[in-house]
C-alpha cells in the first residue's frame, strides 16, 4: 500500500503544482498592464522610507477612497463627498466639480464671511437647503487643479519665490510678478523657509495662491468642499444669507486630525509629473519657442529644493512651470473676486506640468484656465493678457506649424 500511494500522492501534488502555475499565467495574461509612469499623474516619489510608503498609502485611501455621508458628517452643506471626487486620478477637475468662491471684489478682505463666504455650497443633505450667493457678492468659478508634485513645491523657500517677484518691473520685461500675502490661520505654524511680513505669509496653493501650506488647503477643503469640521477647523460656515453656525446631527471633529495629516503627507510626497517624447525634434523646438516667446518669464521653468523634513524632497531639481507668483492677467479674465492681497485680475501662475494628461480627469477634452471656459492650449494662450500680452502677440505671429511645436511641447509635460 505505502509503495502504490506515494508515487500516486506525487503525482497529484504535481498535478495541483501544474494547475496551479496554468492558472497564474492565465490570470496574468488577463490582468490589464501596469500604466507608464509618465503617462499617470498619481504615485509616491522615489525615495521614501518603507514607514513614509506606509503613510503614504494610509494618505490615499483617506483622500481616494473615503467617501462621506451625512452618516459620517458630510455637509449639511457641501459641493463633493470625497477629496478624489474632485482630482480624478490627482489630476485637473471637470466643470461638474468647478467650485464658486464668493464675496471679496479688492484687497480689502471678504464682507460676506459671517454669511457664508469665500465658497458657495452648492448640494445639501436631506433636510436642507443648499447656499445661494448672498445679494451683493461678486464671485468666480474655480477650476480643481491637478494635485502632483505638490510637496516640492511647498518645500521651496519664500526667498527663492521672492527671487522672480519684480513689483516694479524693474528689467522692462513687462512682468511684475507679485507674491500673495495671506493671514495664517489660527493652527499654522511657520516651517524655517517661510518669512513673515506683517504677520502675513506667502501663499503658495490655489488659483489665487490663497493657501500658506498644503496642510492650509487640505484643512479648508474638508471644510469647505465637503463641509467637514476637523481639530483645525471647528465649526460648519453660515450659509443663505443668514448669520449663525450651522450644524449636523454628527459630534465635532468629524474627521480624525491622523487623517487630516495623512492626506497632508500624500499631497507631499505625490510624485511630480513625467515629461514625455522629451527628445522629439518637434517637442524640442517647442520648447524653444516656448522660451522664445517669453512664457518662461512666469512659467519658470526649473527649481531646486533645499533641505526637507521628507529626506525624498530634499535637494531635488524639479521643472513645473511656474513662478508661484501673482501675475495680472487683464480684463478677459478679470472677474471682479479675489482673495487675500491679488488685485481681482490677478493670478497665480499655474504650473504647467501634467498638462498634456489633463484631459485624462477631464472627460477626454481639456477645460484650462481658472474657470476651465479654454477648451484647447491654443484658447488658453489666447485669452492671456496684461503682463502675457507680449507672448501672446509672439505667440500669434508663429506659423502655424511653429504653433503645433510649441503646443506639442505643452502637452509633452
Amino acid at each position: 500500500m505505502l509503495i502504490i500511494s506515494y508515487p500516486m500522492k506525487r503525482n497529484s501534488a504535481l498535478a495541483v503544482l501544474s494547475f496551479a502555475i496554468i492558472g497564474l499565467i492565465a490570470c496574468q495574461k488577463m490582468l490589464p498592464e501596469a500604466p507608464v509612469n509618465d503617462e499617470v499623474l498619481d504615485g509616491p516619489v522615489d525615495g521614501l522610507s518603507n514607514s513614509e510608503n506606509a503613510r503614504f498609502l494610509a494618505g490615499d485611501i483617506a483622500f481616494n477612497d473615503e467617501v462621506f455621508t451625512p452618516e459620517k458628517g458630510l455637509g449639511p452643506y457641501f459641493v463633493a463627498t470625497s477629496c478624489g471626487s474632485c482630482h480624478a486620478g490627482d489630476g485637473k477637475g471637470h466643470p461638474f466639480t468647478t467650485l464658486t468662491r464668493f464675496g471679496q471684489s479688492d484687497s480689502t478682505g471678504n464682507k460676506y464671511m459671517k454669511y457664508g463666504a469665500p465658497q458657495l455650497q452648492n448640494r445639501a443633505i436631506p433636510g436642507y437647503t443648499p447656499e445661494q450667493i448672498p445679494a451683493g457678492a461678486t464671485s468666480a468659478k474655480f477650476t480643481p487643479p491637478a494635485n502632483t508634485g505638490l510637496g516640492f513645491l511647498e518645500a521651496l523657500t519664500d526667498a527663492q519665490i521672492l527671487s522672480n517677484a519684480d513689483p516694479q518691473d524693474t528689467n522692462g520685461d513687462g512682468i511684475s510678478g507679485v507674491p500673495n500675502y495671506i493671514a495664517p490661520p489660527a493652527f499654522f505654524t511657520p516651517k524655517w523657509y517661510h518669512q513673515s511680513v506683517g504677520g502675513k505669509y506667502i501663499g503658495r496653493f490655489g488659483k489665487k495662491a490663497a493657501a500658506i501650506d498644503l496642510l492650509h488647503q487640505t484643512v479648508n477643503a474638508y471644510n469647505q468642499d465637503i463641509g467637514i469640521t476637523s481639530e483645525f477647523a471647528h465649526n460648519e460656515p453660515g450659509i443663505n444669507g443668514i448669520e449663525g453656525i450651522y450644524a449636523d446631527n454628527v459630534s465635532d471633529p468629524e474627521v480624525e486630525s491622523s487623517d487630516v495629516l495623512n492626506v497632508v503627507f500624500y499631497l507631499r510626497t505625490l510624485k511630480a509629473p513625467v515629461q514625455r517624447d522629451q527628445g522629439d525634434a518637434a517637442v524640442l523646438t517647442g520648447k524653444q519657442l516656448f522660451i522664445n516667446t517669453g512664457c518662461a518669464g512666469c512659467h519658470v521653468q526649473q527649481w531646486t529644493t533645499p533641505f526637507s523634513d521628507i529626506g525624498a524632497l530634499s535637494n531635488k531639481t524639479f521643472y513645473p512651470y511656474t513662478d508661484l507668483l501673482l501675475h495680472d492677467m487683464g480684463s478677459g479674465l478679470d472677474d471682479n473676486y479675489t482673495e487675500g492681497m491679488a488685485s481681482t485680475a490677478e493670478w497665480r501662475t499655474p504650473p504647467l506640468w501634467g498638462l498634456g494628461l489633463s484631459k485624462n480627469s477631464q472627460g477626454g477634452k481639456y477645460f484650462l484656465l481658472h474657470d476651465g471656459r479654454a477648451t484647447s492650449i491654443d484658447a488658453a494662450i489666447k485669452y492671456h493678457d496684461g503682463e502675457a500680452k507680449k507672448s501672446k502677440d509672439l505667440y500669434n505671429q508663429l506659423s502655424e506649424t511653429e504653433k503645433q511645436n510649441l503646443i506639442k511641447f505643452l502637452e509633452s509635460l
